[in-house]
């Protein structure tokens, strides 16, 4: 599995962001045909994004497209004509304002389509983006809509407008929260998304920071959503990828952490026991579970060799 820390959003029409998006630090480039992009520039958007994706290298980037919404005149034809065109070259496909199981089963049943009509053997996977009390609501139905599911995204700003939420930034993307609510305001619907999606093998991503120059905030933001369970988080400016994919990658002592927890286990294991004592606490299936989902991270990001 590719990296997943961090998200880079690339509006489709604006191509010269398309190359610095590859070479960017960012694990995952999402080329945006939604919001970022005017109505009157949806056509030249998608036949950029094609072009982009199949003239270009992209190595051991995970490539991903934000079609437009299920419920405009311009979904379907992003996913046909990027699906058909350049399919090859896609990991997952971005459905935005998710708000029922069945907006994965359309996106599921035409993905699947598509690729046998082209003979291919690759599947592409399937990013759900909850943003209203309805797509909450139904998250959990959501999650084990298809077998191409591979995350679950809150999208933070349509979120608050749905449920009438106060706007305390420009952005409307998680800056000066702690003005006017003590703690995170957003710990509800967020631990309620990566509740449904841990219950289903799917990773979460977090919504952006709004304010680029912020660092401080953004490593605030990145650091909590990390606590709660995220695997990582999008990002809207270049100069946020470095304190995101660091935050969401393990630590040098949670490696070695993880590497004594695993060893310990393992020696009990081999004597018969199912759970075992370390430094005064209980090391059972749950805490193993964890510690080799962190030495696998490490492993894939080669903060650590397959020999230690």
């Amino acid at each position: 599995m590719k990296s997943r820390r961090s998200v880079l959003s690339v509006p489709g029409h604006m191509e010269k962001m398309h190359p610095k998006a590859r070479e960017s630090a960012v694990d995952i480039v999402m080329f945006d045909l939604e919001d970022s992009v005017p109505a009157d520039q949806k056509e030249t958007a998608r036949a950029q994004v094609i072009q982009s994706l199949v003239s270009m290298d992209w190595g051991d980037k995970t490539v991903t497209v934000r079609c437009n919404a299920l419920d405009t005149p311009f979904a379907y034809r992003d996913l046909v004509d990027i699906v058909e065109n350049a399919g090859q070259e896609l990991d997952a496909v971005v459905v935005p304002k998710v708000s029922h199981p069945g907006d994965i089963h359309f996106v599921h049943r035409l993905l699947e389509g598509i690729e046998m009509n082209r003979q291919r053997s690759g599947r592409i996977g399937i990013e759900a983006s909850i943003e209203s009390a309805a797509g909450l609501e139904a998250v959990s139905l959501t999650a084990k809509a298809s077998d191409r599911m591979i995350s679950l995204v809150f999208g933070i700003a349509d979120y608050s407008a749905s449920i009438g939420a106060r706007l305390v930034s420009v952005s409307g993307h998680g800056e000066a929260e702690a003005e006017i609510y003590p703690g995170h305001r957003w710990h509800f619907p967020l631990s309620r998304i990566i509740m449904a999606a841990k219950a289903n093998g799917l990773l979460v991503m977090d919504a952006p920071y709004g304010n680029f120059k912020d660092l401080d905030g953004l490593r605030r933001s990145a650091v909590m959503a990390n606590a709660l369970g995220c695997d990582g988080k999008w990002v809207i400016h270049p100069s946020q990828i470095e304190i995101v994919n660091a935050v969401f990658s393990p630590s040098p002592e949670e490696i070695e952490r993880a590497r004594i927890v695993i060893e310990a286990y393992d020696a009990a294991a081999k004597s018969g026991r199912g759970a075992v004592s370390l430094d005064g606490s209980v090391v059972d299936s749950a805490t193993i579970r964890m510690a080799r989902q962190l030495w696998e991270q490490a492993l894939h990001l080669k903060l650590v060799s397959d020999k230690q």
